[in-house]
């Protein structure tokens, strides 16, 4: 029984990130810098997911999840109150849609997320984590690691298939530091 809807789950989310990176007319395998993640979003924020709500959408055809996130600090953008985003994929009952290279956010974990509006299976003009994975750094001890280590990139137009911070990730400080040059050009 499980088999039956594992097969379609998974050619469903293919299908779906497929149309999305099409869609959105952005190609999320080539590597990403902090340069081009800060310039193509609208806020970065460092925050602690407080909870993820996993539901299909209004067709009934994709799992998306949205995550509440408490802002420690922006980094770029402005935003009242708690943060909600989300991303596609999710599991409601026994049907899991996993989108391979997503950003993975559990509640009680602290991130640094690079969210922009685009345009979800079901679901428009919705604040999320565009660059998938790239998208979202593990903050741990001072340090943000990128989510997209050990993902396959493409070389981003110099070559690099790097992640920002390569496997130790980036102090903090310096990811700060980055984001907000970067913003102020």
């Amino acid at each position: 029984m499980r088999a039956r809807r594992t097969l379609p789950a998974l050619i469903l989310a293919s299908t779906a990130l497929a149309l999305w990176a099409a869609a959105s007319s952005a190609t999320t395998l080539i590597r990403q810098g902090l340069d081009q993640l800060t310039t193509r979003n609208d806020l970065v924020v460092q925050g602690r997911v407080l909870d993820i709500h996993s539901y299909w959408n209004a067709a009934h055809t994709f799992i998306l999840t949205d995550a509440r996130v408490r802002p420690a600090r922006f980094l770029k953008g402005n935003h009242a109150g708690d943060v909600s985003c989300t991303v596609m994929g999710g599991s409601v009952a026994d049907t899991t849609t996993l989108i391979v290279g997503g950003p993975d956010l559990v509640p009680g974990s602290d991130y640094v997320l690079f969210l922009g509006h685009g345009n979800l299976p079901g679901g428009e003009a919705r604040l999320t984590v565009r660059d998938l994975a790239q998208g979202a750094f593990d903050v741990e001890e001072g340090r943000a690691v990128s989510q997209a280590l050990g993902e396959p990139l493409l070389p981003d137009t110099a070559g690099r298939t790097d992640v920002p911070g390569g496997s130790n990730g980036i102090t903090l400080d310096e990811l700060v530091r980055q984001v907000h040059a970067q913003d102020n050009r």
